[in-house]
C-alpha cells in the first residue's frame, strides 16, 4: 500500500531529491475529512455485522449492543477525557485535529443511516473489509497529524509515568474490550471481531512505521 507521503520530489539527470513541506491547511482538511469518511465506513461495516473492535470505538459497540445506546455520541463522549489526556502528550494542534476527528466521526456513526444502508453483509468478509478500511482511514489521519483519539494515548502515558511498556497496556485493554463481548454477542461473532481487529493492527504494523513519512 502506498501513501502519498506530502514529499515534493524533484527529478534530474536519474536522481530524485526529496524535499519536506508542510502541509497546507487545505491538505489537512482533505486529509482528515477523507480519513474519518474511510473510518466511519469500516465501522459501519463492522456494525453492519454484528461485529466489534478494540479501543474507544469497542467500548461504543458495546455500550450499543448491551443498552441501546447511540453509538456516535457514546463514541464521542468517550473520546473526551483521551482527547485531553492528548492535549498535554502532543500540543494543541494535534489535539484540535483529533476533536474535530472524533465529532465527525461521531456525526457520520449516527447520521449513516441517512446515506447507506447494508441489509446484508457476510460477518467474515464484514470484519476483514471493516479492519482494513478502518486501518487505512487511521494511516490517513496520522498521515496529517490527527487521530481518532482513544486508548493508544493511555498507553504511552502509562509508560512515561509508570513504566509499563505501552503496547502492553493497549493489548492488555484491547483484550478487556473483546472479552467483554462475550457477554453481549454470540461466541462466533466474537472471534470475527478478533479477525477484524488483526487485520486493522495488521494494516497499522506494515504500514505506519517510523521514518516511512512524517505528518506535519
Amino acid at each position: 500500500m502506498v501513501f502519498a507521503s506530502g514529499t515534493g520530489f524533484i527529478f534530474g539527470c536519474g536522481n530524485m531529491t526529496s524535499q519536506f513541506r508542510p502541509h497546507s491547511l487545505l491538505d489537512d482538511v482533505q486529509g482528515v475529512v477523507a480519513g474519518t469518511l474511510v473510518t466511519a465506513l469500516g465501522l459501519a461495516m463492522f456494525g453492519a455485522s454484528g461485529l466489534l473492535t478494540g479501543g474507544v470505538a469497542g467500548i461504543a459497540f458495546l455500550l450499543h449492543y448491551a443498552f441501546g445506546v447511540g453509538y456516535g455520541i457514546a463514541f464521542f463522549l468517550l473520546s473526551l477525557p483521551f482527547v485531553i489526556l492528548a492535549y498535554k502528550k502532543k500540543g494543541s494542534l494535534f489535539t484540535l485535529k483529533t476533536l474535530i476527528t472524533v465529532a465527525l466521526l461521531s456525526a457520520c456513526m449516527d447520521l449513516r443511516h441517512f446515506v447507506i444502508d447494508i441489509a446484508h453483509i457476510d460477518p467474515v468478509f464484514g470484519g476483514v473489509m471493516g479492519g482494513l478500511l478502518v486501518g487505512v482511514g487511521l494511516l490517513m489521519l496520522f498521515r496529517h497529524n490527527a487521530s481518532v483519539g482513544g486508548i493508544g494515548v493511555l498507553a504511552i502515558y502509562c509508560q512515561e509515568k509508570l513504566g509499563w511498556p505501552a503496547g502492553n497496556v493497549q493489548m492488555t485493554l484491547d483484550g478487556v474490550i473483546l472479552g467483554s463481548a462475550f457477554l453481549v454477542l454470540p461466541w462466533d461473532r466474537v472471534l470475527v471481531s478478533l479477525l477484524g481487529a488483526l487485520v486493522l493492527n495488521m494494516i497499522l504494523t506494515i504500514n505506519h512505521k517510523p521514518g516511512r513519512y512524517t505528518g506535519m
